[in-house]
């Protein structure tokens, strides 16, 4: 099958951007042109490769194209620098949960890019979701708590990020007078990062409640501790985000078991320095990480 490289570039800047219109003003063509380079490659293939919504967004076999199209992108890169060559900044998508990007991640983003000519474009979203990131293409690299390898990827351990169920002083008295009990655990409110946030329904689960509490979502990381340290509700942090409460005795420990949640670095299986590169500091960044344990 021969899908010409420009082709394949026009489909991934089409799904990057959202529509024709956006993917022609960046490729410097026309509207038409690029609906016709999408055509062809849809001729050539046999299929439908983009699904012409709003956004714009790839079928199943446009998915599989678009990351050919940024893998081929990624090593056309590693070959300029590896022959001397100019090359324009390469852009790395990453997948990462927010509570990696607050904590450890970001000096991996800086020790890259003190050694190479990159950009970089991170999706924030749930470790138990980066992962789909992967398989359709999006991005090159994820941190999630999946441990199984996507499709055409390699996985390596990262650590594990540990969870404390803490609450505002008068928030405790108030709905955990009597202790953790099953009644108190279904009727004290609850707050989650997000709808995909199952830290508080595990530890809940895990002290015999069956209902599902009254929920806040709060989806921005400081501003989620915030909430729990005001006493909207009761909440799985990080070490970082309540020892000082607990120091000042604004906030108290709701048991001494926590819930922990294993990451994993997961990667295209493709041969590239600067891919290795950015793995070398993901991982380092964990390891010397005291937010992974």
């Amino acid at each position: 099958m021969d899908l010409p490289l420009d082709h394949l570039r026009t489909l991934a800047a089409a799904v990057d951007a959202g529509t024709l219109e956006r993917a022609a003003a960046q490729l410097g063509v026309t509207p038409s042109a690029v609906s016709q380079r999408i055509r062809a490659i849809e001729q050539r293939v046999g299929r439908v490769v983009l699904q012409r919504t709003k956004p714009v967004r790839a079928t199943e076999a446009g998915e599989a194209l678009v990351r050919l199209a940024r893998q081929l992108a990624l090593l056309e890169h590693d070959a300029r620098v590896a022959l001397g060559a100019d090359s324009p900044a390469q852009r790395i998508p990453l997948a990462v949960n927010a509570d990696s990007l607050i904590t450890w991640f970001m000096p991996a983003l800086s020790a890259v890019a003190a050694e190479r000519s990159v950009t970089f474009e991170l999706h924030r979203e749930d470790q138990e979701r980066t992962a789909q990131l992967l398989e359709d293409g999006t991005v090159m690299g994820a941190v999630t708590s999946q441990r199984a390898p996507v499709a055409g990827c390699i996985a390596s351990p990262l650590g594990r990020m540990r969870y404390v169920a803490v609450a505002e002083r008068g928030f405790a008295e108030r709905w955990f007078g009597d202790g953790l009990t099953r009644a108190a655990l279904e009727a004290a409110p609850i707050v989650d990062f997000d709808r995909h946030d199952t830290l508080q329904s595990r530890f809940s689960s895990r002290h015999g409640a069956r209902a599902s509490a009254p929920r806040h979502v709060i989806s921005a990381s400081a501003e989620y501790a915030e909430g729990v340290r005001m006493g909207l509700g009761w909440g799985m942090l990080l070490p970082g985000q309540f020892e000082p409460g607990l120091a000042d005795g604004s906030l108290v420990q709701l048991a001494d078991d926590t819930v922990e949640v294993p990451l994993w670095w997961q990667r295209w299986n493709l041969s590239s320095p600067l891919l290795d590169l950015v793995t070398d500091a993901v991982q380092t960044a964990a390891r010397t990480s005291p937010a992974l344990v």
